[in-house]
């Protein structure tokens, strides 16, 4: 029996052009398999196979786990002092093993064996050609469809498998059995059965790859690709850059006759690309990506990573695009929100700014309205501006004296002081409210500091008042107070038929 079982190991290693220890390894689970059978629990078997004499060898093994870590499979651990006690030297994430006896193979279901063996062959093949197909470092994968699954497309090149997810594909192009696809090679999922490498046509990466074989520039290193957006089958946006003055970004990529960028377009389905220069100077960069729109004016918040772009009647359309299409791709391509406005909404805008700092100023500050204007007029729209911009910068402004901003920087200061400390005692004495009133369904957490003040904190002292009680403490409607006070008072009722 030892002797056929090598000769249908020499056999099957011949036919499926795998390593024979591959064949074996199939061989000893197949067997370890039938082992655990024979026993109670989930135990570990491993057998272990000569590859030179066939005879073979079975031992059940526990794994050796820490003293603190408890047994989460009793069947298959074992305590470090327990092992110890058998073997002295052994550590953990060791085995300890005990011959059992070995099941002939003639005992074993013919067709589980088959099984297990054929699918470790299968599993052997799969993996030599996905690590050898991985190996040329292909990043296009170019194939045909062969059959589509659940909704997939499974795409194939020679004797390796792709998956296009309907997520993945470009949704005006319709793929048949036949039809020649390139997508992205996104990932590599061994976990997946039959095909493993999941692909995309729409993910903005494909285009990137597309234009690098497109455009030797890029290869070279004398052009990068910084960004891109794309909208799949309908529109895109690039960022280009050049690393040698002499080349011309946009160009290069655009080819002679746009024979490069209708390549690229072709490919996806006669989806349109815009090819933006990139810029360090995040303002230009969104006036280019922006285009064909003409930008009148631009105001960036550094501190909401976003920015205000004005355009006139004539370009507001052209800006937002069909469905807001071009403001979307032009916000993702440089990482910036953008707001687009006509002229007379930045002005609105501004005004209502302006007004919010102006008030703000003459509260905190202590300060009259001609102040506050000076103070905005010079660029100062917050407090922590006047407290911490340094000393030199205002003192550049000419209407103020030193005195005079030395006491707006101290009115500034304590008044920030003055509003954290307001906000911690607000979450400290907030913090006597129970927790099953902050749980209550339908209380709004604006309503907590109001609850609070007025000496509710807890869900039964909300469930004791009246209605008329709540409106005024909260200045809820009557039908919302009603509604909050009868669900404060479920868990009385919770234990009643």
């Amino acid at each position: 029996m030892n002797r056929e079982m090598l000769m249908l190991v020499d056999a099957i290693s011949r036919e499926k052009n795998v390593e024979r220890d591959v064949v074996f390894g199939a061989v000893e689970s197949a067997l370890a398999q039938a082992t655990k059978k024979l026993h109670q629990g989930d135990v570990d078997i491993r057998v272990s196979v000569d590859r030179d004499s066939g005879d073979y060898e079975t031992f059940r093994r526990w794994h050796v786990v820490p003293d603190e870590a408890g047994l989460q499979l009793p069947d298959q651990e074992i305590l470090l002092f327990e092992a110890k006690e058998e073997m002295p030297d052994i550590e953990v994430g060791e085995y300890i093993e005990e011959a059992v006896d070995s099941v002939p193979i003639g005992r074993i279901g013919a067709m589980a064996a088959k099984q297990v063996i054929l699918q470790k062959i299968r599993d052997a093949e799969r993996e030599m050609l996905l690590n050898d197909f991985m190996s040329r470092g292909d990043k296009i994968f170019v194939g045909t469809v062969k059959r589509l699954d659940k909704g997939d497309i499974i795409v194939e090149a020679g004797r390796v498998e792709g998956r296009l997810r309907r997520s993945e594909m470009i949704a005006k192009e319709n793929l048949r059995n036949g039809d020649r696809v390139r997508a992205m090679i996104m990932e590599v999922d061994l976990t997946l059965r039959g095909a493993p490498i999941i692909l995309s046509r729409s993910a903005p990466e494909f285009m990137i790859e597309l234009f690098r074989q497109e455009v030797p520039e890029i290869e070279q290193g004398l052009l990068e690709i910084k960004s891109c957006a794309r909208d799949p089958g309908s529109r895109a946006k690039i960022a280009v850059l050049s690393h040698d003055k002499r080349v011309d970004p946009i160009g290069t990529c655009v080819g002679v006759r746009g024979t490069r960028v209708n390549a690229v377009t072709n490919e996806l389905a006669g989806e349109r690309v815009d090819i933006v220069l990139w810029s360090e100077d995040p303002a230009q960069f969104v006036i280019g990506a922006l285009a064909p729109a003409n930008v009148s004016s631009i105001v960036v918040d550094e501190e909401k990573h976003a920015m205000d772009v004005v355009v006139d009647e004539e370009n507001l359309a052209i800006a937002i695009g069909r469905g807001g299409q071009n403001v979307r791709l032009a916000s993702d391509l440089t990482g910036w929100k953008i707001n687009i406005m006509d002229a007379n909404e930045s002005a609105q805008k501004q005004a209502s700014e302006t007004d919010a700092s102006r008030k703000l100023f003459m509260e905190k500050l202590d300060v009259d309205e001609e102040i506050a204007d000076i103070l905005i007029s010079e660029g100062f729209n917050s407090l922590e501006e006047v407290a911490y911009v340094p000393i030199s910068e205002m003192l550049e402004i000419e209407a103020f004296d030193e005195d005079t901003i030395n006491e707006l920087r101290a009115r500034a200061k304590d008044a920030l002081l003055t509003m954290e400390i307001a906000k911690e005692e607000g979450v400290e004495s907030q913090s006597a409210v129970s927790q099953d009133l902050r749980d209550l369904e339908g209380l709004n957490p604006e309503l907590i500091p109001k609850l609070h003040e007025a000496g509710v904190n807890t869900r039964d002292d909300l469930a004791d008042l009246a209605v008329d009680e709540l409106t005024e403490i909260t200045g809820q409607s009557a039908d919302d107070a009603k509604a909050l006070i009868l669900k404060a008072r479920e868990h009385w009722f919770a234990g009643q038929e």
